[in-house]
């Protein structure tokens, strides 16, 4: 989408522009674009918020307030599990 922008340019300086423009065959508002982008640079892109939202997404919904213990229990034996190379075991002690 395009907007449309009025300017003032001493008439000097506006006349050398559309000079400039000409020598490069383009057009006054081609040229002005052009150095807006040049002195601008590329837009930086947008973080997709999925990157700070979407952390440890898990399949279920949880309650960590009420769940912290039970959650903390089963990642510390899944990591010795890892670790031993232990089988996960079933039924996790409920606080």
């Amino acid at each position: 989408m395009s907007a449309r922008t009025q300017i003032t340019i001493d008439p000097e300086l506006q006349r050398r522009a559309h000079a400039r423009a000409a020598e490069l065959g383009i057009s006054f508002a081609e040229y002005v674009r052009r150095l807006l982008a040049s002195d601008l640079g590329e837009p930086r892109p947008r973080a997709d918020i999925a990157a700070i939202f979407d952390l440890g997404a898990s399949r279920e919904p949880t309650d960590v307030a009420r769940d912290k213990h039970k959650m903390l229990d089963e990642a510390a034996w899944e990591e010795h599990a890892r670790e031993t190379r232990a089988k996960p075991r079933r039924g996790v002690m409920e606080y």
